[in-house]
C-alpha cells in the first residue's frame, strides 16, 4: 500500500527523496511494504555493495536483514523527523506513518536509528 500522492523527486543535497503533493494528518500510515529477508551470511556481502545503506537490520535478535520494496529504501534520514518506521516480523511489513502534520510538497523523512527522534550517530556519520 502506498498513499497516490506520494512522489519521488531530486532533493538538493541528498540526491532523491520521497516528498507528498497533497497535505497529510499526524499518525496516517503512508506506506506499508513487503520486505525481503535475508541471512547475517547475505548482510555480509550486502555490506560490500551499494545495498549496504537501503538494508535494515531484521527480527527481534537483529539477527538477519531486509530489503523493503517500495518507496522504503528512498526515504531520507533526519534526527527530527516527520516521519517513523515500524516493522512487523511476523508479516514481513515495514510501514511508514506520519508523526506530525504534513504540508503539500513537503520531504518526507524517517530516522534511521528506527526512534523518529533518536540522536544517536548513525553509521556514515562516525569518525
Amino acid at each position: 500500500m502506498l498513499l497516490p500522492f506520494l512522489f519521488i523527486a531530486p532533493t538538493e543535497m541528498m540526491g532523491r527523496g520521497v516528498f507528498t503533493s497533497e497535505p497529510i494528518e499526524a499518525g496516517t500510515v503512508i506506506e506499508i511494504s513487503p520486505v525481503i529477508i535475508m541471512s547475517l551470511e547475505d548482510r555480509k556481502l550486502l555490506d560490500q555493495t551499494l545495498l549496504h545503506n537501503y538494508i535494515f537490520e531484521w527480527g527481534e535478535e537483529k539477527d538477519k536483514c531486509c530489503m523493503a520494496l517500495g518507496y522504503v529504501p528512498v526515504y531520507n534520514h533526519s534526527y527530527a523527523s516527520n516521519c517513523e518506521y515500524e516493522m512487523d516480523f511476523d508479516a514481513e511489513l515495514i510501514s511508514i506513518s506520519t508523526v506530525r502534520d504534513i504540508k503539500a510538497g513537503e520531504e518526507l523523512f524517517i530516522n534511521y536509528n528506527g526512534d523518529w527522534n533518536d540522536s544517536k550517530p548513525l553509521w556514515f556519520e562516525a569518525k
